[in-house]
């Protein structure tokens, strides 16, 4: 009997990986545009699928087909392949919470709480330097760390995303992108209002593009009112794109939403109806059970974002009870001003480590969940499920190839465990969106990357200028 089980799920096993080659359309020497072919594809599908000598086939944007490389190459020809024998393939990882052009502020304010980090030092250095031009530097070097790290994808929140998108669609990158709503002044909006044009404007603009998701950004229930929220919800639901907002990010947040209010933030913008309709919240540091089911029944998308949350001492998010409850769960590294990095490797690895040590319990987040984090479970975050996070035929092509053949990388008994305790980003080669490659063999082939860099160490030159000028217009 044993035997007969034996042989019946070696059946199964095999019919799986027939299933995975054929799945799109694949006769015999099908021509493809490009086979990643040779690596350990570590696919992050819901089976944890991963196939030691493995290929992708790519063409028009989509993956055609994963399975064992021969059994691959047997049914696709390809226009261009590219041996990654020695390294590991995996879906591109994606960054749920940004502030894209903040990469220019980083280091400007280190070791302070969130509300004198944002108050004495970040919104005042905005109110002097923020600018189409800022954002659209900000955003190409941001872009530039993100394709050299492996993200391929990455929701923003941040002002003139217009700006952001464009410097964004010239990166060859995928995004989410939130044009930022906020009660005071700022500089792309002197009102509330006007910002909600600004965004609905946006809107209009990216919303049939193909790798741009345009979004509307109430900043924070604290730092919007309840009408312009309402009227947050109902421009996004008008288009059917996403709201992005923070959430409950410390306990003085909640503190104050609760005195406001009478109730904590999540059910707060509960009444107001804020969560009817596509949503992603970022941070939820600070969430009780009621919080918590009412975002999993509202299919909420939340960012978690360790490596922020630990610099400005603003607590630990319970995300092993987030996926226990069934809520949908990314992760982010928040702005680069307060992480220092958009190195999504090492948010995978400390939010793996965090919740060890903070819950006492070495299981609370094993690396594969932390790996699903950055991939399959941040793409349903986003509400892009059905198009990225694993490598599955008839999703977009979006992968990434990471070198494991380095001295701390050697020997290799699981790929999860290095690709979240062991790898960084710079080992990433090869960064592919939508089945076009913008870096291969550690080359950004979409960018000037000389020219990037140059440009952000210019504009940094004038952000310490107008911040060391009393009347804030620079010398």
């Amino acid at each position: 009997m044993r035997a007969l089980r034996s042989l019946l799920l070696l059946i199964a096993l095999c019919a799986a990986t027939v299933v995975l080659v054929i799945s799109v359309g694949g006769q015999s020497g099908r021509p493809v545009e490009l086979i990643v072919t040779g690596g350990t594809v570590v696919t992050m599908n819901r089976g944890g699928l991963v196939i030691p000598d493995g290929a992708v086939a790519i063409d028009g944007g989509v993956i055609m087909a994963v399975g064992p490389a021969d059994e691959v190459a047997r049914q696709f020809s390809a226009k261009e392949r590219i041996d990654v024998r020695g390294q590991v393939v995996l879906p591109g990882l994606i960054n749920t919470h940004t502030h894209a052009p903040m990469v220019l502020f980083r280091g400007l304010a280190d070791d302070f709480t969130l509300e004198e980090w944002l108050t004495k030092y970040i919104f005042p250095a905005e109110a002097r330097t923020v600018s189409p031009e800022f954002v659209r530097i900000g955003t190409q070097l941001a872009a530039l760390e993100m394709i050299e790290s492996g993200t391929t994808t990455f929701a923003d929140m941040y002002y003139f995303e217009d700006d952001i998108a464009e410097a964004t669609k010239k990166s060859g990158l995928r995004a989410v992108l939130g044009q930022s709503v906020i009660k005071f002044p700022v500089k792309d909006a002197k009102t509330p209002e006007e910002a909600l044009t600004r965004a609905e404007a946006f809107i209009t603009k990216w919303q049939r593009d193909p790798t741009i998701t345009p979004a509307v950004a109430p900043h924070a229930p604290t730092t919007v009112e309840p009408g312009t929220l309402k009227a947050a919800r109902a421009l996004a639901n008008k288009y059917s794109v996403p709201l992005l907002i923070h959430l409950a990010e410390t306990r003085d947040e909640v503190k104050a939403v609760q005195a406001a209010r009478g109730a904590t933030p999540t059910q707060y913008l509960e009444s107001l109806g804020l969560w009817e309709g596509r949503s992603l919240a970022a941070h939820a540091v600070w969430l009780d059970d009621a919080d918590m089911k009412i975002l999993a029944r509202r299919k909420v998308g939340v960012a978690h974002n360790p490596e922020s949350n630990m610099k400005l001492a603003s607590g630990i998010a319970a995300v092993p009870k987030w996926i226990a409850q069934g809520m949908l769960a990314g992760l982010g590294t928040d702005g680069a001003a307060s992480n220092n990095d958009l190195d999504m490797f090492e948010a995978m690895r400390f939010a793996a480590l965090l919740h060890k040590v903070g819950t006492m319990n070495p299981q609370a987040m094993p690396a594969q969940q932390a790996l699903e984090l950055a991939t399959r479970r941040g793409a349903e975050a986003l509400g892009l499920g059905d198009q990225i996070g694993s490598l599955e035929a008839g999703k977009q092509a979006d992968l990434i190839t990471v070198a494991m053949d380095g001295a701390r990388q050697t020997p290799m008994f699981s790929p999860a465990s290095h690709l979240v305790y062991v790898t960084r980003g710079d080992d990433v080669r090869t960064t592919i969106v939508a089945g076009k490659v913008l870096m291969r063999d550690r080359q950004v082939l979409t960018m000037d990357r000389q020219a990037v860099l140059n440009e952000a160490r210019q504009m940094a030159d004038q952000v310490r200028a107008a911040l060391q000028a009393p009347d804030g217009k620079g010398k």
